[in-house]
């Protein structure tokens, strides 16, 4: 089946494990670097699964982001694989159609966002499934938590919903998750360290170099950067924390560095661009000597094994955002180097950051109103914006409170095609919500986490340091 369905001759080192405890029925928790298979340890067993009973049950794939959701589907469907997706991005027709097919059994596997367990349509489709839900897989599992690094409220209710469902097989996945976050998606999802074995990955491999580099200014930068690209030939990526720095530092990367195909990839480019560059990236060849400059909006369900090396021209946010970076550096074996670059100017940038995705009570509360009384249909951050804040106003805190108003249910997203996500109201806000209390203690939390990001880069040892703060040792 794996290589009938998906053109595989083996799996990966750790996923025979990983398949092999589902079908005994033994849950399990996967603590796996971007690009190392996560997907296909229950992609496969749903398959097995559905061919080896009387009735074949479904997967249910409960996924976060709804673009990668929307990919998958279309990388299975490709093969061949009965997958489909169900999300707020669809009309209304087009959701009846497949809550129909899905109560019929027409699917081998259902994605969904965790939002999507609340609509009572969604759950009559899944009790109508001949063999029910099978296997429940929770993808991206830390935002279960209010101890991960990006809380999804909704999948704060997936163990609720996961005994409604005849408590399935469970498999629960990220590529980041500290020992605090992983006790806490057991404890949700009702069951115990025992029951639910966890497999890890260590962050240290033989072939990979991490280290960090204390730097001053952009010159310095990029001699660290030249020096990088000089010893690594094939591909790299830098990571840059502002869209605006990362335009400004290009043309010095061309001017510099001739030998280098440069591209640039951030979340404001429009969707055929970002396809376009993507597609390039993936499919690059090590003698074309790619280099992509990006943002943190590039490398979610990047699969690419031969990535030479990744450099941080500026720090990120946190220890996770860190590990989920470099684990994507060097997963063909072969020699790669991480080097952070920290400079404490960009400090500032982070902790922006960290007010931004903090919005306060009030300015929640009056996004809220200005969507539930608004003549249009929908609306993106920079039409609320000068709404709500004037032209004075940071786009950057309008975008994170929109998205935190999406993760409380209050609104949700219309489209992620445009370059802008476009949002309509849904409901008003939950009991005791916004909770000024729990912004305070989430934004304490966000620094702490900068903090250790500091700690990291002053370490001696980046291995040591980030096994430690995930107790992976």
């Amino acid at each position: 089946m794996l290589r009938d369905r998906f053109g595989l001759d083996e799996l990966r080192p750790g996923q025979r494990d990983v398949v092999e405890c589902l079908m005994a029925g033994r849950s399990a928790l996967v603590v796996w670097p971007t690009g190392s298979g996560k997907s296909l340890c229950y992609q496969l067993p749903a398959l097995m699964l559905a061919h080896s009973r009387p009735e074949p049950g479904v997967t249910l794939v409960f996924s976060p982001l709804i673009a990668l959701m929307e990919d998958q589907v279309a990388a299975l469907r490709r093969r061949g694989i009965r997958a489909q997706y169900i999300n707020s991005t669809l009309d209304k027709a087009e959701r009846d159609r497949r809550y129909r097919k899905l109560a019929r059994g027409d699917y081998e596997l259902i994605y969904a966002t965790p939002e999507r367990m609340l609509k009572p349509e969604f759950t009559r489709a899944l009790s109508a499934v001949p063999g029910g839900v099978n296997l429940l897989a929770v993808d991206e599992c830390h935002c279960i938590t209010k101890w991960g690094h990006d809380l999804r409220p909704a999948y704060q209710r997936v163990g609720e919903f996961r005994k409604s469902l005849g408590n399935p097989t469970t498999i629960a996945l990220t590529a980041t998750a500290t020992a605090e976050v992983r006790r806490d998606v057991i404890r949700v999802l009702g069951e115990t360290e025992e029951t639910m074995p966890m497999f890890a990955t260590p962050i240290e491999r033989e072939n990979l170099v991490l280290e960090a580099e204390d730097v001053w200014d952009d010159d310095a930068k990029m001699r660290s950067i030249a020096e990088v690209c000089a010893e690594f030939r094939g591909t790299g990526i830098i990571y840059f924390a502002l869209i605006k720095d990362l335009d400004r530092f290009s043309d010095r990367l061309r001017r510099e560095l001739p030998d280098r195909c440069i591209r640039l990839y951030h979340g404001r480019l429009d969707p055929a661009e970002k396809k376009r560059i993507y597609t390039e990236f993936i499919h690059a060849a090590p003698e074309e000597n790619l280099l992509l400059a990006a943002t943190n909006a590039f490398g979610m369900g990047v699969d690419k094994p031969d990535i030479r090396f990744i450099i941080h021209a500026q720090i990120p946010g946190s220890i996770e955002a860190y590990h989920q970076e470099v684990g994507r550096a060097g997963r063909d074996g072969l020699p790669s180097r991480c080097r952070l670059l920290y400079c404490q100017d960009d400090l500032a940038i982070q902790q922006q950051f960290v007010e931004w995705k903090n919005p306060s009570a009030n300015i929640l509360r009056e996004l809220a109103h200005a969507m539930e009384h608004s003549p249009h249909a929908d609306t993106d951050a920079e039409e609320l914006r000068l709404e709500v804040l004037g032209k004075a106003g940071q786009s950057g805190l309008v975008e994170h409170a929109l998205i935190t108003l999406a993760d409380m249910g209050v609104i949700e997203p219309t489209s992620v095609s445009d370059a802008a996500t476009r949002y309509r109201f849904v409901r008003g806000f939950p009991q005791n919500e916004p909770d000024e209390a729990a912004i305070a203690e989430k934004r304490r939390r966000d620094l702490r986490r900068l903090l250790s990001m500091v700690e990291l880069a002053h370490s001696g040892d980046i291995a040591h340091a980030v096994n430690a703060y995930f107790s992976l040792e």
